[in-house]
Order: C-alpha cells, then structure tokens, then sequence
C-alpha cells in the first residue's frame, strides 16, 4: 500500500488518510476520493493531500476484516458487518467463552495491521455481548499475511462460545442445633438465583443434619431423582477429605476428585462424582451472592465445560476475586459490556404516492412482488429489530402486503398532513431498550439487507457515530440510522418535511458509510422510473 501526500490532480480513487474541511465541506477519513471531491478541494485552494493506494498483494481493511471474521466465526457466535476495518464478534447466548490464547497470539503477530481482540479465556458471557473485536489498522492487509491468519483460525475453533445447557440440580443443606432457618432458606435463595442466571433450576432440596448419614442419604435419593449437579452446602465449612461432607458422598458411592481451589474467596471447595452426577461441596462464602470461586466452578459445568484437578488448579490465575468489589448479574452484562446495539427500524408506508398518479406505488407489483414487501423482506433479513410499519393511506391493502412480515403495525390517521405525521407515529412505537432507528422508506424495493447491516456496523455514539448515512460514489442516501436522543428532536417535526435538516446542523456526530450499491440513491416516485425498475430486473 503506498501512503503519503499526493496533489490533488493525481488523488481521483485515492482513500483519504485524514478528515479535511474544504470551504464549507467536510471531506471524511476513509473517503474514495472523486472527480467531483478534487474539484471541491482544488477550488478551497488545497494542492496536496494524503491519501492511501492499495496495490497488487493488497486486501482493503473491510474485505480483509470480513475474510479473518468469516474464518473465526464458530457455532453460537455472529458477526456484524465490516465497517472501518473492523468486526465484532457476538455471543448469541448467554455461556462461556474459550479461548486459544497461544494461537491468538501467533495470529496477532502475523502481521502488525491485522489484530483480534479477545474476552479473557473462560470469561463468562450474556446473550448479545461482545466477546471479539477484529481490527486491521491499516486501509488494507498484505494478502499473504491475511491467508495465513485463515489457515491458523481453521480447524478446532480459536473462539468457542459454550451455552449454557438447562440443568435440574439437586441441593443438600445441613443443618446443626440451634442454625436458625433463615440461613437455610437464604443459602437455598441464593443458590437458586444463581441457577436461574444460567437458565437452570433447582430441581429438589433437602435439609438434613450435618452428619455423615443423614448427608449419604440426601445425595442418594437426589441422585436417584437423576438430578445434577448435586450441590452441597454444609452448615460448618469442609476442612479436610475426611470432613463430614465428603464423607457421606462417599458412602453414598461418590468420590471426591479435588479438594480445595486456589481462588479466594472459594478455597474450600471440593469436586466429585456420584453416578452421572457433578458433586460440589460448596464453600461457606457460596451463602452470599458476590463473586467466589463457586461461581467459576457452577458456570462451567453448566455450559458443559470439564472441571477436573487440572482445571481447578489452573484458576489461581486470576483467582484473587476479594479485590472484585462486585459483578453485573449476567443478565445485565451485555448492557454493563460491548454488545451489539440494538436498532429499530421504522418503515414509513403511509403515503399518497401522488406523484405515481392513481396508483399506490408501494402495492405497484415488481417481479411478482408489491414493492412495499421486498423493502420489507430486506429489513427482515437484516439485523434490524423490531421493525416499526408505518401504515396510512390504502392501510388494509398494505397490511395485506405486509401480512406474511409480522411487524409491529402504527395506523398514522393524519397521515395527509405529511411525512412529518408517519415519522413521529413510529417514533411513538419505539421500544425504550433501542440505541437507535432506521427510518426507512418504502419506496426503495432495490434495498438490501447488507446495506442496512453495514449502516448498523458503523453506528458508534461513543465514537462520535451518532447518524450514520449510505453513500455512493459520495452521494448521500437513504435510508439513515439515528441514535435514539434525536428522536426527541425528530417527534417535533412538522407539515411534509423530514429529518435531512438534523443531519445538517449535526454534521460532527455524521459518519458517511460508503456503499458499493446505488440503491441508497434509489427512490421510486413516477411511472417512468417505476417502468425502468421493471426493465431492469425483469418483471
């Protein structure tokens, strides 16, 4: 890749390497420059700029960010789409995550512009949470080095998502004379709350005395009912192999494979067998909620990871969890960690179509299709959800079109007062757990769901991200991705107008996602256009 200044008479195709103001034009990082760019820059008075050329050998940092996803993508994980050079990776259920850290390294040192980013190993992961990040630094990768990045992702997974599995666990917890009840009936509280996070539960509980028999007998008859994992929870700590508790789960016919972890709080834990049944001899601190070493041990064995002496002993990494002041329920981590953002879309189907003549150009049919269905098809193929259809004018012929979609449906009864009427409808209807929105519209039967992916991979408010718009050949487009604080500004809007102005007095927080497809440019709004669509695709 060639990189430095460049006049701008030889910049046509080059990528621009900087953010440049050209009188009262704000020419973007990462923008093909064109023809109609050089003219702008070269009228502001600018004779050179840096830009970056891709030669032979090359792969551009989008294409090659796909390729190294496409080889690391396992089982339970997704991708978004490439944007910038970069795509993140995403657990599709809540589990554990493995990672190869000694591929992952060889991999990272490929080459300094291609780098994958990583949870820890056996990091414990929420539905939707980002568990990889794959960035090339550059405006593109050496082929040669990216080939051998995939061949070093292929075979055994490198990233690996272990989903929680549903368990029906027993729970043991013994009591002494005079143990008031209440510490019986939090520990089982507790116990089972933890359970609930992995999608598990308690399946039976019993409360015996702490000795030996009453314990054998417990884990009997909760082996018998095929539960598991049995989990033991004395009312003093186990000290030794000998201890009460081990004690009874051998008599029962268990063994016990490890005592002891080196993780703290959690150091006396023990492991074990009865049948085809995980024993866990619990700590005393396993009473409380926060984090110990119960929690490392549960976790794994409910996402049907081993948990053996080598396994156990391997935790001391890490394993000093008192300096821990707390943890997110993992419920709640994908909103404390990256995660995917959530975009709504909001398909705006109540107009008139008056330019069209009498005819309703969103039931006008294309390929045996109404026009308002393919946009519909490309937003539900796409990671957009839900999807908000705004319906108006000819609404039961629309609902009709839409029927086989399931959106969630917006009647605007005022939808004559103009577009403004539909926007703040579907605006009314978005959920308040979405990031942001697409308004899309449907006159864009040409539409497809990698453009609507592409616009939701660019969207970063912490990057200054905030209204991502599709462009092409460096004309902007539609549809466009709000985050959700102008929705407020939008609800305000009135008469026949949209929300173009708020992309104008926000042009800071505007990222400007290129497209290889002129269908962001695309609108039908006349016969004549209409009929040319038809010519082009065949209907």
């Amino acid at each position: 890749m060639k990189f430095g200044p460049v006049p701008v008479t030889q910049a046509e195709g080059a990528i621009l390497a900087h953010s440049v103001t050209a009188g009262e034009t704000r020419l973007k990082k990462g923008r093909r420059l064109s023809a109609e760019d050089l003219k702008v820059l070269a009228a502001a008075g600018a004779e050179d700029v840096v830009v970056a050329r891709l030669e032979a050998g090359d792969v551009a940092e989008d294409e090659a960010a796909r390729r190294l996803a496409a080889a690391l993508l396992a089982p339970g994980l997704t991708a978004s789409a490439a944007f910038a050079g970069r795509v993140n990776l995403y657990a599709e259920a809540a589990g554990v995550v493995t990672i190869d850290g000694d591929r992952l390294t060889r991999l990272n040192r490929l080459d300094e512009g291609l780098t994958v980013g990583t949870l820890p190993d056996l990091a414990t992961v929420a539905e939707g949470q980002m568990i990889a990040t794959i960035k090339i630094i550059p405006f593109a990768a050496p082929e040669k080095a990216l080939a051998a990045a995939e061949n070093l992702a292929a075979g055994e997974a490198l990233i690996a998502l272990h989903a929680f599995r549903p368990h029906g666990a027993g729970l043991v917890l013994t009591t002494l004379p005079g143990q008031k009840p209440s510490l019986a009936e939090k520990a089982e509280r507790v116990v089972a709350e933890r359970l609930a996070r992995a999608g598990s539960r308690l399946e039976a509980v019993r409360v015996v005395d702490h000795d030996t028999k009453s314990i054998t007998d417990a884990v009997t008859e909760l082996s018998s009912l095929t539960c598991g994992p049995i989990l033991v929870l004395g009312a003093t700590a186990t000290v030794d192999r000998r201890d009460v508790v081990p004690a009874g789960i051998a008599a029962a016919g268990g063994e016990i494979a490890h005592f002891g972890m080196p993780v703290d709080p959690g150091n006396l834990l023990a492991i074990g067998r009865l049948g085809d049944a995980d024993v866990v001899i619990m700590p005393g601190c396993a009473r409380s909620p926060k984090l110990n070493g119960f929690d490392w041990v549960l976790e794994r064995l409910l996402a049907g990871l081993p948990v053996g002496p080598d396994e156990i002993t391997a935790m001391g990494l890490g394993g000093l969890l008192k300096e821990i002041p707390s943890r997110p329920q993992p419920r709640a981590a994908a909103k404390q960690s990256a995660r995917a953002p959530k975009i709504a879309a909001i398909l705006l189907a109540a107009g008139r179509s008056r330019r069209m003549g009498k005819a309703n150009k969103l039931l006008e049919d294309i390929y045996g299709i109404p026009m308002i269905a393919r946009v519909a098809d490309a937003l539900q193929a796409s990671k957009a959800e839900p999807i908000i259809a705004v319906t108006g004018h000819e609404a039961e012929r629309i609902d009709e079109a839409l029927q086989k979609h399931g959106f969630i449906r917006v009647h605007n009864p005022d939808y004559a007062d103009g577009l403004s009427t539909s926007l703040v409808a579907g605006l009314g209807t978005l959920p308040s757990d979405c990031d942001g929105f697409l308004v899309c519209l449907g006159d864009m039967p040409t539409l497809g769901p990698q453009i609507i992916d592409r616009l939701i991979a660019a969207f970063s408010p912490e990057d200054g991200r905030r209204i991502c718009v599709p462009t092409f050949n460096g004309k902007r487009g539609n549809p466009v991705l709000w985050d959700r604080s102008f929705a407020e500004p939008m609800a305000e809007l009135k008469g026949d107008v949209g929300a173009k102005h708020l992309i104008g007095e926000n042009e800071d927080v505007v990222a400007e996602v290129a497209m290889d497809d002129a269908a962001v440019l695309s609108d039908i709004d006349t016969p004549a256009a209409l009929a040319q669509l038809r010519a082009k695709m065949g209907g």
